[in-house]
């Protein structure tokens, strides 16, 4: 189930990049064409469908984004806190031996 709704979730990703690009902007076509005079979804432009169609993979994006994170999220129900985490102590450097008497080298 997860791999089905992580699939629906790219290939909801990709559409709704190419829809957005493919919008209207200032200078007519949008992005993708560089705006030209003559559009492919007539005079009045296609922002009625295409907005629609982004609006409509807008909530599929967001439902299975939603969907994938409570699916994938632990059952772990116990409340933690950074302030409950407990750390380990680090043992202390054993007491350095005392250095032995230099050796008389006099003898």
């Amino acid at each position: 189930m997860q791999t089905a709704i992580l699939t629906l979730h790219v290939i909801v990703c990709v559409i709704l990049v190419v829809l957005v690009l493919l919008q209207s902007g200032r200078e007519g076509m949008g992005v993708i064409f560089g705006g030209g005079g003559n559009s492919v979804f007539g005079n009045a432009g296609a922002g009625g469908i295409l907005a629609k169609l982004t609006t409509f993979l807008a909530v599929i994006f967001i439902c299975t984004s939603l969907g994938y994170n409570i699916m994938t999220s632990s059952t772990n129900k116990t409340v933690e806190s950074v302030l409950d985490v407990q750390f380990e102590e680090v043992p202390a450097a054993p007491a350095a031996a005392p250095a032995p008497a230099p050796a008389d080298a006099s003898k």
